[in-house]
């Protein structure tokens, strides 16, 4: 007889509770200052509020808004709905209110819990909120924010049994970054997080015996799922390229964290503090993902790590993650040189379990795998994903479901958005995303390859390609933003020798206009997807186009 699967992702938190309930799962605090939990504490207030949250009227299916700081309550509030068997609505506040709105309006929750700003902001733009009946604040309500989660779980039980759901039973819903567009809810089932689960698990050796440090919130889940210790960094996890080195430094030494998850954002602070204080960091593994990463960035973080440890770099997407990786190790020694010279960047083999294709590049949507053109080695074309981890629709948003997947019987492929390429090892190349192309009238430019060229440049820190005008009909134009630096950069001696790179190199040397930003816009998930749409606006308006 076939083994019964628990899909929910609770029922692994009940397990480690049972099987190591005094190993601490999770630490918070700043300034030294820390609380831990143990797994069996971690459970015990999950089940208290999920028992809560049922008095107040939460059931299995409802859509449920959490907006809570990184904390305890942010980790055992999503366990308890989990347990519940509801659906959790997580989104990045930092994405400008007038995202914040329209993304809230489109999931229409019925329940929202919030810190009190939160609970404010409901009141004050109620329009996005209309289908919100119950309202929870984790702090201080006055009295009008609606109940405290202090008041709905005083007197409840610690004792809970999730709910056995189902496969493709709603779990959460998680917003895209909009790097290349509005942010768009995407649904998890329960499927994809037990998916996610063994795959982080198996591929990257994650034990009971390990200490996280994640960068991003959610990873904290996972790390407890695992049996993992979680560290809650002291930092603004909308603002990592804002990070303070000193206090992410001191929690990874106090805990002594073995293995990290961050934006290259976050670790490019951190390693050059790092090496400027002769700093070694305990741990083995550091997860980097959210933008190319740079073999200059991957030397620096292995740089102070002890001499085992290893960079790990996924890649993927909100809609499937992870997909493909590679190791620090493997850029370093064999593709960061071919990077550098524009072939794009090597993200990698696909993971177990995982399919990865290259496909003819289309811009309708496609209805059937037989309709694919696969792609033979080193041709550029859409990179397309299917397996375990890959999400089957958006939210409320026929449209760009249609046109992101690709029904294959009753699986479906993803279309990634991104454009790459296979080499004769079958490890795959990004390019850049396809939105980022720049269509002239007979070739196309890529971003990430072109951009190679101008960033090897040692005043650039970054760069960006752009297109201007109708596709078909477009002008290329670099724009380039400097390295912070006390001296002032020469810009005529700057532009002239951007200039000159461009006609060394056959990819670039049609570039023939340069400008200089003075300081990228980024994604606030990551501070490092660059908003080149933004910036493609920006520079029409200073050619005069």
């Amino acid at each position: 007889m076939a083994e019964s699967i628990e899909w929910n992702i609770a029922s692994a938190l009940h397990r480690r509770a049972a099987e190591q309930p005094d190993h601490i799962a999770l630490i918070t605090g700043k300034n030294g200052r820390y609380q831990q939990s143990t797994f069996l504490e971690i459970a015990a207030n999950a089940n208290k509020y999920a028992n809560g949250l049922q008095d107040q009227g939460v059931e299995r299916g409802d859509r449920v808004m959490l907006m809570v700081r990184p904390s305890m309550e942010f980790i055992c509030l999503t366990y308890a709905l989990f347990q519940l068997g509801a659906v959790v609505i997580l989104i990045d506040p930092g994405m400008g209110y007038k995202n914040l709105l329209r993304c809230i309006g489109s999931v229409q929750p019925e329940v929202l819990i919030g810190i009190p700003q939160v609970l404010l902001l409901s009141r004050l733009y109620s329009a996005p909120f209309k289908t919100v009946t119950t309202r929870i604040c984790v702090g201080a309500s006055f009295g009008v924010l609606g109940k405290s989660l202090q008041q709905v779980t005083r007197n409840c039980s610690t004792d809970c049994t999730p709910v056995q759901s189902d496969k493709d039973e709603l779990a959460a819903i998680i917003f895209t970054t909009g790097s290349t567009g509005p942010p768009k809810g995407v649904q998890y089932s329960h499927s994809i997080f037990y998916s996610q689960l063994r795959l982080i698990a198996d591929y990257y050796g994650i034990t009971p015996g390990d200490v996280d440090q994640p960068g991003f919130p959610l990873f904290a889940l996972f790390s407890i799922a695992l049996g993992a210790s979680a560290v809650i960094p002291d930092m603004d996890p909308t603002r990592p390229a804002q990070v303070d080195p000193k206090k992410f430094i001191r929690s990874i030494m106090d805990h002594k964290v073995s293995y990290s998850f961050g934006s290259p954002a976050i670790w490019n602070v951190v390693s050059e503090y790092c090496i400027q204080e002769g700093i070694t960091l305990p741990v083995r593994k550091v997860l980097m993902a959210g933008a190319p990463i740079t073999g200059d960035l991957i030397e620096r973080v292995k740089s102070i790590m002890e001499k085992d440890g290893e960079v790990f770099v996924p890649y993927g997407a909100t809609e499937s993650l992870p997909i493909v990786s590679i190791t620090g190790k493997e850029v370093l020694g064999e593709t960061w040189p071919l990077t550098r010279k524009g072939f794009g960047v090597c993200v990698g083999n696909a993971l177990p379990d995982i399919r990865v294709e290259v496909i003819e590049s289309r811009d309708a949507p496609i209805k059937s795998w037989h309709d694919v053109q696969l792609l033979d080695e080193y041709e550029v074309g859409e990179i397309v994903v299917k397996g375990g981890v890959v999400t089957r629709k958006y939210d409320h948003n026929p449209e760009e479901t249609t046109m992101s997947k690709i029904p294959e019987g009753e699986e479906l492929w993803h279309r990634m958005g991104d454009m790459g390429y296979f080499d004769v090892q079958g490890r795959l190349w990004f390019c850049g995303r396809k939105a980022h192309r720049v269509l002239l009238g007979n070739d196309t430019m890529y971003s990430v390859c072109c951009e190679a060229i101008f960033n090897n440049h040692p005043d650039v820190f970054r760069s960006a390609l752009v297109g201007i005008g109708k596709p078909g009909e477009q002008k290329p134009v670099l724009i380039v933003e400097l390295h912070e630096s006390k001296e002032p950069v020469d810009r005529e001696r700057l532009l002239r020798e951007l200039q000159q790179r461009a006609e060394r190199t056959t990819i670039t040397n049609n570039i023939t206009k340069f400008l200089i930003h003075p300081s990228f816009p980024v994604d606030i998930r990551h501070n490092a997807k660059i908003f080149r749409e933004k910036l493609a606006v920006w520079a029409a308006k200073q050619l005069g186009s």
